[in-house]
Protein backbone atom coordinates (compact mmCIF):
# COMPACT_ATOMS: atom_id res chain seq x y z
CA UNK A 1 0.00 0.00 0.00
CA UNK A 2 1.38 3.41 -0.91
CA UNK A 3 0.41 6.44 1.13
CA UNK A 4 0.10 9.67 -0.86
CA UNK A 5 0.65 12.94 0.96
CA UNK A 6 0.21 16.39 -0.56
CA UNK A 7 3.08 18.87 -0.47
CA UNK A 8 2.58 22.56 0.20
CA UNK A 9 3.38 23.36 -3.43
CA UNK A 10 0.66 21.07 -4.74
CA UNK A 11 2.76 18.02 -5.69
CA UNK A 12 2.34 14.58 -4.18
CA UNK A 13 4.84 12.73 -2.00
CA UNK A 14 4.55 8.94 -1.93
CA UNK A 15 5.75 7.09 1.15
CA UNK A 16 5.39 3.39 1.74
CA UNK A 17 2.83 2.89 4.50
CA UNK A 18 4.08 1.02 7.54
CA UNK A 19 1.57 -0.87 9.66
CA UNK A 20 0.83 1.42 12.61
CA UNK A 21 1.91 -0.05 15.93
CA UNK A 22 1.53 2.97 18.21
CA UNK A 23 -1.56 5.03 19.01
CA UNK A 24 -2.55 7.73 21.47
CA UNK A 25 -2.18 6.32 24.99
CA UNK A 26 0.70 3.96 24.15
CA UNK A 27 3.57 3.87 26.65
CA UNK A 28 7.00 3.97 24.94
CA UNK A 29 10.46 3.31 26.35
CA UNK A 30 12.91 6.15 25.77
CA UNK A 31 15.99 4.86 23.91
CA UNK A 32 18.27 7.85 24.59
CA UNK A 33 19.96 9.45 27.60
CA UNK A 34 17.82 12.61 27.77
CA UNK A 35 16.64 11.86 31.34
CA UNK A 36 13.24 10.38 30.51
CA UNK A 37 12.58 6.65 30.95
CA UNK A 38 8.97 6.26 29.77
CA UNK A 39 6.70 8.50 27.71
CA UNK A 40 3.02 8.30 26.78
CA UNK A 41 1.82 9.34 23.32
CA UNK A 42 -0.75 12.16 23.45
CA UNK A 43 -0.84 13.21 19.80
CA UNK A 44 0.45 12.71 16.27
CA UNK A 45 1.23 15.96 14.41
CA UNK A 46 0.41 16.24 10.70
CA UNK A 47 -1.94 13.24 10.78
CA UNK A 48 -5.24 13.95 9.08
CA UNK A 49 -7.81 11.25 9.69
CA UNK A 50 -11.48 10.62 10.26
CA UNK A 51 -13.41 12.34 13.04
CA UNK A 52 -13.08 10.52 16.39
CA UNK A 53 -10.58 7.96 15.05
CA UNK A 54 -7.72 7.41 17.48
CA UNK A 55 -4.51 8.92 16.01
CA UNK A 56 -1.84 6.35 15.16
CA UNK A 57 1.84 6.32 14.21
CA UNK A 58 4.52 3.87 13.13
CA UNK A 59 8.30 3.61 12.92
CA UNK A 60 9.90 6.87 11.78
CA UNK A 61 6.92 9.08 12.67
CA UNK A 62 7.07 12.04 15.06
CA UNK A 63 4.68 12.03 18.01
CA UNK A 64 3.83 14.40 20.85
CA UNK A 65 4.22 12.72 24.23
CA UNK A 66 4.31 13.40 27.95
CA UNK A 67 7.08 12.07 30.20
CA UNK A 68 5.71 9.58 32.76
CA UNK A 69 8.96 8.30 34.34
CA UNK A 70 12.36 9.93 34.47
CA UNK A 71 14.34 12.64 36.23
CA UNK A 72 12.32 15.21 38.22
CA UNK A 73 13.20 17.92 35.67
CA UNK A 74 11.84 15.85 32.76
CA UNK A 75 8.69 14.46 34.40
CA UNK A 76 5.33 15.94 33.35
CA UNK A 77 6.88 17.74 30.37
CA UNK A 78 5.33 17.61 26.91
CA UNK A 79 7.97 16.58 24.36
CA UNK A 80 8.29 15.51 20.74
CA UNK A 81 9.67 12.06 19.98
CA UNK A 82 10.52 9.86 16.99
CA UNK A 83 9.43 6.22 17.11
CA UNK A 84 12.46 3.99 16.48
CA UNK A 85 11.04 0.53 17.39
CA UNK A 86 7.57 -1.04 17.43
CA UNK A 87 6.31 -4.46 18.53
CA UNK A 88 3.70 -4.69 15.79
CA UNK A 89 5.20 -6.47 12.75
CA UNK A 90 5.45 -4.46 9.53
CA UNK A 91 6.49 -5.46 6.03
CA UNK A 92 9.40 -3.95 4.11
CA UNK A 93 9.32 -3.55 0.31
CA UNK A 94 11.67 -6.56 -0.11
CA UNK A 95 9.11 -8.82 1.62
CA UNK A 96 10.81 -9.13 5.03
CA UNK A 97 8.62 -8.75 8.12
CA UNK A 98 10.22 -6.78 10.98
CA UNK A 99 9.14 -6.70 14.64
CA UNK A 100 11.03 -5.53 17.74
CA UNK A 101 10.83 -6.63 21.40
CA UNK A 102 9.49 -3.30 22.61
CA UNK A 103 8.06 0.04 21.57
CA UNK A 104 10.73 2.75 21.86
CA UNK A 105 11.25 6.38 20.91
CA UNK A 106 13.95 9.07 20.92
CA UNK A 107 13.15 12.50 22.35
CA UNK A 108 13.85 15.30 19.86
CA UNK A 109 13.34 19.03 19.40
CA UNK A 110 10.49 20.18 17.10
CA UNK A 111 13.04 20.35 14.24
CA UNK A 112 14.13 16.72 14.75
CA UNK A 113 17.45 17.22 16.60
CA UNK A 114 17.90 14.57 19.35
CA UNK A 115 18.12 15.85 22.95
CA UNK A 116 20.31 12.97 24.13
CA UNK A 117 23.88 12.20 23.08
CA UNK A 118 23.54 8.42 22.63
CA UNK A 119 20.87 5.92 21.60
CA UNK A 120 20.61 2.54 23.33
CA UNK A 121 19.52 -0.55 21.42
CA UNK A 122 18.72 -1.08 17.76
CA UNK A 123 16.71 1.36 15.66
CA UNK A 124 14.71 0.64 12.52
CA UNK A 125 16.18 1.42 9.11
CA UNK A 126 13.06 3.41 8.21
CA UNK A 127 13.59 5.82 11.13
CA UNK A 128 17.31 6.17 10.35
CA UNK A 129 16.63 6.97 6.70
CA UNK A 130 13.99 9.61 7.50
CA UNK A 131 15.91 11.25 10.41
CA UNK A 132 19.68 11.39 9.62
CA UNK A 133 20.61 13.05 12.95
CA UNK A 134 19.17 10.03 14.80
CA UNK A 135 21.06 7.67 12.47
CA UNK A 136 24.32 9.43 13.36
CA UNK A 137 23.83 8.63 17.08
CA UNK A 138 22.65 5.04 16.58
CA UNK A 139 24.96 2.10 17.23
CA UNK A 140 22.78 -0.58 15.60
CA UNK A 141 20.49 -0.03 12.60
CA UNK A 142 18.24 -2.99 11.73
Amino acid sequence: MVKRMKKAGGGVITRRAITPGVQVGTILKVADNSGAKEIMVIGVPKLKTRLRRIPYASVGDMVVATVKKGTPEMRKQVVRAIIVRQKKPYKRPNGVWVAFEDNAAVIVSPEGVPKGSEIRGPIAKEAAKRWPKIAALATIIV
